[in-house]
């Protein structure tokens, strides 16, 4: 397998910008000297080219820099939340009917930020803010297999081949849908907790598909957006996702 480019087969230095190693220092990936241990040592790419000269330059808003394979952001102006929506708001910035709204939740923010995916009104958890335009729509296109996780509270009992059945698809008015994998996390008489988890992202996809199967769903909450996880995220509250888990994110969606 023949090596990758290096900067001296390919030039992607810009003069006009900013040094790498300054700019990996300012993301959190090491102090300066590491970084610049970093680029010697072969193990950072710009563009998909190996950088190993200290006096590179490059534009961080243009340009894409990756570290040990993990894509690494640069651009400041880049915004990455996440977002535990309660039930009874809308996944919309601003709803004409004035009805609740993820705006709502926060504050007096400058940037225009993009949802990745919907939660209907009466479904809560785990959504993904970001101005990043490009990755929403990776991370939100069922073709790129992003997978989404919930847990549900259905009508019991459930019946030992329900998990089949979702694997191997049910029918829907406008085609059929089929679930990456299914779990009972809990049971009660009458009742039970169910973990869903599936790449589609059409309207109500999960409540449809388990309404099919003769177990409407009494209560739906979003945990995991690929490998983000609601976890002890509080109820309307935001929390800035970290370096690692951003550069996860763009691997789930092949950045």
């Amino acid at each position: 397998m023949p090596d990758r480019p290096r900067t001296d087969d390919v030039d992607v230095h810009d003069p006009h910008g900013v040094r790498l190693q300054k700019l990996l220092a300012a993301a959190g990936v090491g102090s300066r000297r590491v970084c610049e241990n970093l680029i010697a040592e072969g193990r950072v790419e710009v563009d998909g080219h190996i950088v190993t000269e200290l006096g590179v330059r490059i534009d961080p808003k243009r340009q894409v820099v990756h570290v040990d394979g993990d894509r690494v952001n640069l651009d400041e102006e880049r915004v990455y939340l996440a977002f535990n929506k309660p039930k009874g708001v809308v996944t919309t910035m601003n709803d004409e009917l004035g009805r609740p709204s993820i705006a709502d939740y926060l504050g007096n923010r400058n940037d225009r930020l993009f949802h990745v995916g919907r939660l209907d009104a009466d479904t809560e958890g785990l959504l993904l803010l970001t101005n990043d335009g490009d990755l929403a729509h990776r991370l939100q296109h069922p073709a790129y297999g992003v997978l989404k996780t919930y847990l549900a509270q259905i009508q019991g009992p459930v019946p030992r081949d329900l998990g089949k059945r979702l694997r191997e698809g049910v029918e829907l008015e406008d085609g059929p849908v089929k679930v990456d994998s299914f779990r009972v996390v809990d049971s009660q008489p009458g009742k039970a907790l169910v973990e869903v988890v599936l790449h589609e992202g059409r309207k109500h996809v999960v409540r449809r598909m388990l309404a099919e199967t003769g177990h409407p769903v009494l209560s739906l909450v979003r945990t995991e957006v690929g490998p983000i996880r609601l976890a002890d995220l509080r109820s309307g509250r935001t929390r800035k996702l970290g370096r690692a888990e951003v550069a996860a994110l763009y691997k789930a969606a092949g950045l």
